[in-house]
């Protein structure tokens, strides 16, 4: 098994599942909080993903995950607004 593929595991259990418990979780604010960590995280596991099973098209999916995922924040901080 190679090192890419290792790290893309650890970063599945060690960074991704903190995240996803902080996005189901807690005030708008923590909800918040999980989902600005879930994005690079998930980012660094396709890149490891793609880079650990030789396939350079697979650098697609998270490279436009990178220009997205800050504008997803942006929405949902829309969002959970109050409203007036």
């Amino acid at each position: 098994m190679s090192p890419w593929l290792l790290g893309a595991a650890a970063l599945l259990v060690g960074g991704l599942g903190p995240a996803v418990l902080l996005t189901m979780r807690g005030d708008p604010v923590r909800r918040l909080l999980g989902l600005q960590l879930a994005g690079p995280v998930t980012v660094l596991v396709l890149l490891l993903l793609a880079q650990g099973l030789g396939q350079s098209m697979y650098l697609i999916v998270p490279l436009c995950l990178a220009l997205v995922g800050f504008t997803g924040t942006l929405v949902f901080t829309r969002l959970m607004r109050p409203r007036a």
